[in-house]
């Protein structure tokens, strides 16, 4: 028997101190740029205010750095209120607050982005409005813009080039406060091509356009993950991968990030070493890549402000001959002119992540690379420790934007990590020969579609875990927590990872922990007779059914979040199915409630439309070996401990179908099955997404008295007040996704509740509600 070899491993390298000189400055700049950009004036003299006095102090003192913090508080203050000064002044603004129908000519600088809402899809892109005509007046200006498009106009939308200008029809609205962009542009008329990108745009897009047919042969979720990894091109993701790469903290890949660009070049710059290439050809090499990424991903803000952040991050490595001791500086430095040139990203949720991801490679990646370059080969080593270390910086804001933490999310960033470079390294490969001949690319693209399909590996078997994603309460004191969690963690790292067989231990146990579901201490309730999970801007309710079993109304837009939701309060049986009517936001979620789990009778709406979504219902039941029946008013159901009385719809309107069958309309929503549910003595009222119309339809109907009322379409402001009275509930709860861009539930509808004596509990700000307790006494325990 050797003796351990603890006390053989050579010594950590001595760490060198950081840099920290130019912190002050950056963060006096990101705060005086988000005041600046607030658009409120007091606030904007009061910080101009503080930077005169500050100047004082500097000359009496004759200090550097007060000078420069002086400086910055007044030179911030000056370029965020001059840009939101021009973004505000001419004749635009006035359009936009008036709605003015008007022709306008917009140059696109990106790719339609499409994403889809219980109303249809919606495309938008980012572009510079160049021509309005309206009102017998023709202007010529050049104004950032967002641009929507809705319908049928999406597709033709769609094939457009970023750079081409474009006519078309328009309605103008005006931008929220604090926005960067002059007007919102809601298209109203078919696009008409007025003039094609420049030779520059036109090749990037040839190139990109390589990249897709090269990956063409290959599987659909490569075809899609490819592009997405390269160029940041995510036209091809569905939601269901979208939403397995966010579950497993991925979704950052598929973005332009500066830790993507940081790993691509430690990959590139880590194979130019291992065959010799040395100092300012390095470094030459590294500042190509650079380039040849920006040119691809086109130059965007967001692109831009990830070459800046992945060059910090690579001197942070040592790769870029500066060594990690001033990378924050050079970091700080970045942040500084970065917020200068656009003040707006001091509002930017990704600015915030992309500075605490290279942050936390700046003073964590070099060192923890060195630590496990004992045991494992230098490439490998860091391309662990930068997404590990990118990942404990940005977990407290990306939890207090979701409200969750991504406990799968260190484990599949650590297993997926050496796929991504050989990925993204082939992919761009393979963009390039593109250009050169076609059967090259096939063939280069297809290690980068193996190497992708590693990550897809990961993603899937992340996002399966039970204990993946755990709820976290966004308040003050638990974002604090999780800080200090972190903190901690990363304290801890470097002495785990210099030894092989800690690692395999932490993994080992890690993957055990999420091999079950999170115990979160009061969740669930015991004897819960309600919960109404958080899926998002969706509905899925479940009455407790029995030990184990539950009734199910509506399965939400996500299959993830609602079989984690099921599996947390420990539900294997469905003894009856509701799927209320046939919307994104209330049956997309379907594979997650019939996956793993025994499931009776399901009920539906009788309006079979959009076509789509009841077309995939129908296939995903009859592959579960189920069928539906149609919900018919007056039908009584007795399942387990749940009566269940079948209401409405109380009549069905024919609803005229468009060009793409989908039959978006809110006759669809007045199609929604409404019961009365009666479970522990308590009675539900459960009204789907039924407007005030249907809703008059049923006041009157015998039964519709209830104690706890499920609020009809997230809490939209479609309410009839009548309908809301005759309820006479006490409670109310309102299922919405947070921060939804919908705005439920609506104000107008929360004052009729409330002044109706009505408590309302809502999804979005609370999580999961779970009812318990009895007629007599009903106890309200919310997720966070």
């Amino acid at each position: 028997m050797h003796p351990a070899t603890e006390e053989t491993l050579p010594p950590a390298p001595p760490v060198a101190p950081h840099d920290l000189r130019m912190l002050v400055p950056a963060a006096v700049t990101w705060l005086t740029t988000w005041v600046a950009t607030a658009e409120q004036g007091l606030l904007v003299g009061a910080v101009v205010l503080v930077g005169l006095v500050t100047t004082g102090l500097a000359a009496r003192r004759r200090s550097a750095l007060l000078g420069a913090v002086a400086l910055l508080l007044v030179a911030g203050s000056a370029v965020g209120v001059l840009r939101v000064q021009a973004l505000r002044s001419g004749p635009l603004p006035a359009l936009a607050a008036d709605e003015a129908m008007v022709e306008v000519e917009v140059v696109t600088g990106t790719d339609l982005q499409v994403s889809t809402g219980p109303g249809g899809d919606v495309g938008w892109v980012r572009g510079e409005l160049r021509r309005v005509q309206g009102r017998g007046q023709d202007h010529r200006l050049r104004a950032p813009v967002v641009v929507l498009v809705t319908g049928e106009r999406i597709e033709a939308w769609r094939g457009l080039v970023a750079g081409s200008r474009v006519r078309a029809e328009a309605r103008l609205a005006g931008p929220d406060r604090g926005s960067d962009v002059a007007a919102v542009v809601r298209i109203r008329g078919a696009p008409e091509l007025v003039a094609p990108p420049g030779p520059g745009l036109l090749l990037v897009e040839r190139v990109r356009a390589g990249l897709r047919d090269a990956v063409g042969p290959r599987t659909e979720e490569q075809r899609a993950l490819v592009p997405a990894l390269v160029l940041g091109d995510t036209s091809a993701m569905t939601e269901e991968l979208e939403q397995r790469f966010a579950a497993t903290g991925l979704v950052h890949l598929t973005a332009v990030s500066g830790a993507n660009l940081t790993l691509l070049l430690v990959f590139l710059l880590g194979l130019a070493r291992a065959v010799g290439v040395r100092g300012w050809w390095l470094r030459l090499l590294g500042l190509l890549g650079v380039g040849v990424f920006v040119a691809l991903c086109r130059t965007e803000p967001s692109v831009l402000r990830a070459a800046a952040m992945g060059l910090v991050a690579l001197a942070a490595l040592g790769l870029g001959g500066r060594g990690e001791r001033r990378g924050l500086r050079h970091l700080c430095v970045a942040v500084t002119v970065l917020l200068l040139l656009d003040p707006w990203l001091s509002r930017s949720a990704g600015m915030a992540l992309s500075v605490l991801a290279s942050a936390g490679i700046v003073w964590w990646a070099g060192r923890w690379a060195a630590e496990l370059s004992g045991w494992l080969p230098r490439w490998v080593a860091e391309s662990v420790a930068v997404p590990l270390a990118a990942q404990l910086a940005t977990q407290p804001v990306a939890t207090a934007i979701s409200g969750q933490v991504s406990a799968a999310g260190l484990v599949a960033n650590m297993a997926a990590a050496p796929f991504v470079g050989p990925a993204t390294v082939l992919g761009f490969a393979a963009a390039g020969a593109s250009l050169l001949w076609a059967p090259l690319a096939e063939f280069v693209a297809l290690g980068a579609a193996l190497s992708a399909q590693g990550i897809l590996v990961v993603a899937d078997v992340g996002a399966s875990l039970p204990g993946a994603l755990w709820v976290w309460p966004v308040t003050p004191w638990s974002v604090a927590v999780l800080v200090a969690g972190c903190v901690l963690v990363a304290a801890v790292v470097p002495v785990l990872l210099r030894r092989w067989w800690a690692c395999l231990l932490l993994a080992v146990l890690m993957v055990l922990a999420l091999l079950r579901s999170p115990v979160q201490p009061g969740w669930p309730p015991e004897r819960w007779f309600l919960v109404a999970c958080d899926v998002g801007q969706g509905d899925a309710v479940l009455l407790r059914a029995g030990v184990r079993a539950a009734v199910v109304v509506d399965a939400g837009p996500d299959p993830v979040a609602v079989d984690r939701c099921l599996s947390r309060l420990g539900v294997v049986e469905v003894p009856l199915l509701v799927l209320s009517h046939f919307h994104a936001d209330h049956v997309d979620g379907l594979p997650g409630v019939l996956g793993g789990r025994r499931v009776g009778a399901v009920l539906v709406s009788p309006l079979a439309q959009p076509l789509q979504q009841h077309r995939q219902v129908q296939e995903q039941l009859a592959a579960a070996g189920l069928s539906a029946r149609v919900a018919v008013p007056g039908s009584t159901w007795q399942v387990g401990e749940v009566s269940w009385r079948t209401l409405g719809p109380a009549e069905v309107a024919a609803v005229p179908l468009g060009d793409d069958g989908s039959g978006e309309s809110p006759a669809e929503n007045d199609a929604s099955v409404v019961a009365l549910a009666t479970v522990s003595g308590v009675r539900v009222l459960l009204t789907g997404d039924i407007g005030a119309e249907a809703q008059q339809r049923l006041v009157g109907t015998a039964g519709l008295e209830a104690d706890v009322l499920k609020v009809p379409h997230h809490g939209s402001a479609d309410q009839d007040p009548g309908f809301l009275r005759a309820s006479g509930a006490a409670l109310a709860v309102a299922s919405a996704g947070r921060d939804n861009s919908y705005g439920h539930p609506a104000a107008r509808t929360l004052q009729l509740l409330e002044t109706s004596g009505t408590r309302v509990l809502r999804t979005d700000t609370s999580g999961s509600v779970a009812l318990s307790g009895g007629p007599d006494a009903v106890r309200v325990t919310t997720e966070r």
